[in-house]
């Protein structure tokens, strides 16, 4: 059996919960990595015993992630397409897909690390650093930015890899870059006593470390796939298949950071403390946020390669396979988090204001934890079938559309914290509920529709 033989029995022949198990699985523990990774950062950080780090920290976050989505536009996008061509049988197109994605995400990060270089003060400054957090979060920016350009190959092809049936070698890879992490932490930070250089430093090796093995395992005969410059290609449909589900997954994350901003600005309000206590109940809701974002990406390759291969039934098994899984991993996760949030907070802060701050808005958060497994499992499954417009529709609704009007709204009706934290859940319940209208507006158009073509 050859390497396209192995990757069709997994998508195409084994049973439904194996297939499935069997993409999350990976997937999930790489989303743990991730958030071991963004927890240990938090917590050595908080070791220091000064709030301004964390503070600082946390409004940097949200410029990392801007360069994390355009891994995922490469990534999400890459995914989506390549999965659809394997189950179509173009695998000289996919692999043209997969060195456009690596060659283009490259030459987008060294540009963004020149530029955060150049401006790494006002960008700060925008993203609501004071003047007791400037000089922190200027700091960590400047050393991160070395490392843009990997984080955007690392996240792209810890995608991209799970489209050629390699969920395990994707998890790998991950795992090596967050444990690089998670162990050059407490060295840098506390060891060498570099603080929030020290944790800037060790998220740069760390990026480094996976995306350099994701190369190795591109450049070997184990992959179907090429990042071969000559390999390169923008036409034929590739450049666009891949922005038309890119953009709107990376538009997510880059609201997501712009909402980030946003509510920091308004949390600013309150002061440093409730800055940092915002910040360490994000960490905290990630606990189930990244477990189900684990599950839903897990699921697209495999939801991809059916409707590329318009197997309608495999499809529509996956999918409420996924839908009952995530559900309950959705309640469980809801359940350990509200119920913990104040051990978890106080591992992260020692000051009596900021724990208030975190503990209340940890257990405002995570009362969208029923729902998010719904939403994300849904957000994929749209993503698959490469709609382009319902996914753009979903993707700048959560946390634009949406959400930066209620936080608007509720910025000004209320002038406690707490009560304008609740945006976000009220934003997640909004999310979910459109999420499921798209999807039924996307099956009907592309499969139902397809159907009837087949018969005439």
């Amino acid at each position: 059996m050859d390497k396209k033989d192995k990757t069709l029995e997994i998508f195409e022949n084994a049973p439904v919960p194996k297939a499935v198990l069997s993409n999350i699985v990976p997937s999930i523990i790489s989303m743990l990595m991730v958030l071991l990774y963004n927890l240990a950062d938090t917590f050595f950080i908080g070791q220091t015993k000064n709030a301004y780090m964390v503070a600082a920290v946390s409004i940097a976050t949200p410029v990392f992630l801007l360069f994390m989505a355009v891994g995922l536009l490469f990534g999400i996008g890459g995914t989506s397409l390549i999965s659809r061509l394997f189950g179509e049988g173009k695998e000289d197109k996919a692999k043209k897909t997969s060195s456009f994605c690596f060659w283009t995400g490259l030459g987008i990060g060294v540009i963004a690390m020149v530029c955060i270089w150049i401006y790494v003060k006002p960008i700060c400054r925008l993203v609501g650093a004071s003047d007791d957090t400037i000089q922190y979060a200027s700091q960590y920016l400047n050393i991160v930015a070395v490392g843009i350009p990997f984080l955007i190959v690392s996240n792209a092809f810890s995608n991209i890899i799970r489209s050629e049936g390699r969920a395990k070698t994707a998890m790998s890879g991950m795992i090596i870059g967050n444990l690089v992490n998670i162990i050059l932490d407490p060295v840098m930070i506390l060891g060498l006593g570099w603080n929030v250089a020290g944790a800037a430093v060790a998220t740069v090796l760390g990026n480094a470390f996976a995306a350099v093995f994701y190369i190795i395992h591109l450049v070997s005969k184990r992959s179907i796939l090429s990042i071969r410059i000559g390999d390169y290609q923008a036409t034929d449909k590739i450049a666009s298949g891949v922005l038309a589900i890119g953009v709107p997954a990376s538009l997510n994350s880059v609201l997501m950071s712009v909402s980030n901003i946003l509510i920091n600005k308004v949390m600013a309000g309150y002061g440093d403390m409730a800055v940092a206590g915002l910040g360490v109940a994000m960490k905290v809701n990630m606990i189930a946020v990244m477990l189900l974002i684990g599950l839903g990406t897990g699921i697209q390759p495999l939801l991809g390669f059916c409707f590329g291969a318009r197997n309608k039934k495999r499809y529509m098994a996956v999918l409420r396979f996924s839908l009952c899984l995530a559900f309950g991993l959705s309640m469980v996760m809801t359940v350990i988090c509200y119920c913990f949030a104040g051990p978890l907070v106080t591992a992260f802060l020692d000051n009596a204001d900021a724990f208030t701050y975190g503990m209340q808005f940890a257990r405002i958060y995570i009362l969208s934890g029923p729902v998010l497994g719904i939403l994300f499992v849904m957000i994929n499954a749209i993503q698959s079938t490469g709609a382009a417009i319902p996914s753009l529709i979903l993707s700048i609704s959560r946390q634009g559309l949406l959400y930066m009007p209620i936080l608007f709204v509720f910025s000004h009706i209320f002038h406690t914290a707490r009560y304008v934290a609740l945006a976000q859940p009220v934003t997640d319940y909004l999310a979910a509920t459109l999420s499921i209208i798209l999807f039924i507006v996307t099956y009907r158009k592309y499969f139902v529709k397809f159907e009837a073509i087949k018969k005439e």
